[in-house]
């Protein structure tokens, strides 16, 4: 059996450009893009993967943007130097015979999800994430491990219950619920992860919870009502695009040490 190990890139990338106090500049993306290429070969030589999905954001609009305009408006743009450099890193990561996929108008976590639900549901092994990202440990529900590279520590469903205080499998609903504000999803007024949890622990999944807590004569039955359209929208916002035209087969993804 094979093992898949999709790598979310920029996830690692950005943060160890960000942990870096240094104004940006062409040294500092350089000596960030080092630092993420060893990363990268530790992530190889920990897991020792039979194929590598190394997803990149494409840059640009995505279809998030076309349903919601406002979708990561308040992001800071991802600094020029490091954007600039990244066309080596991919060279780089070449070299070692990882490819690294990107796809236009759809983010790496759409590649990642629709990478991963493809392997699994083909049975072709086991499937590692290396993520911090909230929406891709959703994908913990159909099979997958999620492991933080930078605290070294496997995620799996115990650890979204512990984490979130939901299953896997509601993880969007809770996000939708809640919503998140680094993404500018909107989420409904007042509800956080607390509250959030305790409807979809009480009623089931999103639709339950509005035809549970919906219909209550509450402030909070009030707020869902008002905001049942803003709710799905961001139900949509959140949930991963798992039919994306990747443009790459398993042979070309092939990881040979």
């Amino acid at each position: 059996m094979g093992k898949l190990l999709a790598i979310d890139g920029l996830n690692i990338v950005r943060r160890v450009y960000e942990a870096s106090p240094e104004p940006d500049s062409d040294l500092k993306a350089g000596i960030a893009l080092r630092h993420a290429f060893s990363s990268f070969r530790n992530l190889l030589e920990a897991h020792q993967p039979t194929h590598v999905l190394a997803a990149f954001d494409h840059g640009g609009p995505t279809w998030r943007h076309a349903l919601y305009p406002r979708y990561r408006e308040h992001r800071a743009p991802m600094p020029s130097y490091l954007r600039d450099a990244l066309p080596e890193f991919h060279q780089s990561l070449a070299r070692v015979g990882v490819r690294a996929v990107t796809v236009p108008e759809v983010e790496a976590d759409d590649v990642i999800g629709t990478g991963v639900l493809r392997w699994l549901a083909e049975g072709r092994g086991e499937a590692v994430v290396a993520t911090t990202d909230k929406d891709l440990h959703a994908l913990i529900a159909h099979g997958a491990l999620v492991w933080d590279h930078f605290k070294g520590e496997w995620h799996d469903d115990a650890w979204v219950r512990q984490r979130f205080g939901v299953a896997s499998e509601r993880l969007h609903d809770l996000l939708a619920l809640m919503g998140d504000a680094t993404d500018g999803v909107p989420g409904v007024s007042k509800v956080g992860m607390k509250t959030a949890a305790r409807l979809l622990n009480a009623y089931g999944d999103l639709d339950a919870v509005m035809a549970g807590a919906g219909i209550l004569k509450t402030p909070l039955g009030e707020r869902l009502r008002a905001e049942r359209e803003i709710l799905y929208l961001s139900r949509r916002l959140v949930e991963l695009k798992t039919d994306v035209r990747l443009g790459v087969t398993w042979n070309m993804l092939a990881y040979e040490v």
